[in-house]
């Protein structure tokens, strides 16, 4: 039986375009098959590290996540699965594990398996600790256990974080709900500021075009930004009181007659086609200062998403360096950009 080498995630609706992706780095790639939702195993040819390698320096628009197979290990789907699970990795891996690097141990338990991804964490981290000499550091590690727990049997892999394309389990970026917060679109955001290591500089100027019912805004707000938000609908009765909150009851194409001011970003979460979404944008550049930054998200159809993001992507790329394109654990029927102001040599 073929011994797959590779596990990538996706979101299941946009499954197709990743593996598309794959193919397109290691043409030689074999798909061996759907183990779970937006879940696949594959044989390549040139090798996990050589296709991480290459993402790494440019990462793919809808795969999520990858980690190696190095032990397809069998097993019973019973409670000594445990201690299989980590016989196997001290025997076969635990030598590999970098001195004084960090790790994290991500597990996943896929559809049929018994098993609970916390309990093998952290069994198999305690493990790790008490034989090794690497930090355990869940959060930010820079080498990864990959673990992905089926009924019948287990994928392990070890690779460095930056070349899993995310240093959560499958992708699977996390926020705790805060308290105020005004819709689940502000994870959206916080996630590609994480993604796109964007700084954010205390007091300046941000634009939140699309901003009801103001959840972007709140989060600019609680990074210390000042924030103008364009949009006929009300903001959250939370903001009403911020005085470094500007908000302008009308279309963000209205705003465009108002000559608006010049600003270091702006955000677009807007409703609105790709391509319509993409040719309003270019036309607020000239209100971008020279060092601006924009993220915005481009909603896609789930079937041949490809034409309209090509689309769209190719009228932002007239005005904006498309600096990066992913498709977020957090996005839905969408992906989001960042771009940056061409510099006067481009």
């Amino acid at each position: 039986m073929t011994q797959p080498d590779l596990i990538l995630t996706a979101d299941s609706a946009y499954l197709t375009p990743a593996i598309q992706e794959l193919k397109s780095v290691d043409p030689g790639v074999q798909i061996l098959g759907e183990i779970d939702q937006g879940i696949v195993t594959a044989v390549t040819r040139s090798g996990f590290f050589q296709v991480a390698e290459k993402w790494r320096q440019a990462s793919p628009i809808f795969c999520r996540h990858i980690a190696p197979i190095q032990i397809t290990l069998p097993l019973d789907n019973q409670e000594d699965d445990l201690q299989k699970l980590a016989k196997s990795v001290e025997e076969e891996l635990l030598p590999f594990f970098e001195p004084d690097m960090s790790f994290s141990v991500q597990c996943r338990c896929l559809k049929g398996s018994i098993h609970k991804p916390f309990d093998l964490n952290n069994a198999l981290a305690t493990l790790i600790e008490e034989n090794s000499s690497s930090p355990l550091n869940v959060k930010n590690p820079l080498q990864i256990l990959s673990i992905a727990v089926e009924a019948e049997c287990a994928h392990i892999g070890l690779s460095l974080a930056q070349h899993n394309l995310s240093n959560w389990a499958g992708g699977v970026h996390r926020f705790a709900k805060e308290k105020g917060q005004i819709s689940r679109a502000e994870f959206k955001l916080l996630e590609a500021i994480e993604q796109f290591h964007l700084e954010l500089p205390v007091r300046s100027h941000a634009l939140d075009l699309g901003a009801s019912p103001g959840g972007w805004t709140r989060v600019l707000r609680q990074k210390g930004l000042l924030v103008t938000a364009v949009d006929p609908g009300m903001l959250h009765k939370s903001l009403a009181h911020d005085k470094a909150i500007r908000h302008l009851p009308m279309a963000a194409e209205k705003y465009l007659t108002q000559y608006p001011d010049s600003y270091d970003l702006i955000v677009n979460d807007m409703r609105m086609d790709a391509r319509d979404s993409a040719r309003l944008m270019v036309k607020y550049e000239p209100y971008l200062y020279a060092h601006g930054e924009i993220l915005m998200t481009l909603k896609l159809p789930t079937t041949d998403p490809l034409k309209p993001l090509d689309h769209a992507l190719n009228i932002l790329k007239e005005a904006f360096t498309v600096v990066q394109t992913r498709q977020l654990f957090h996005n839905r029927n969408e992906v989001t950009v960042y771009l940056r102001k061409k510099s006067n040599n481009e």
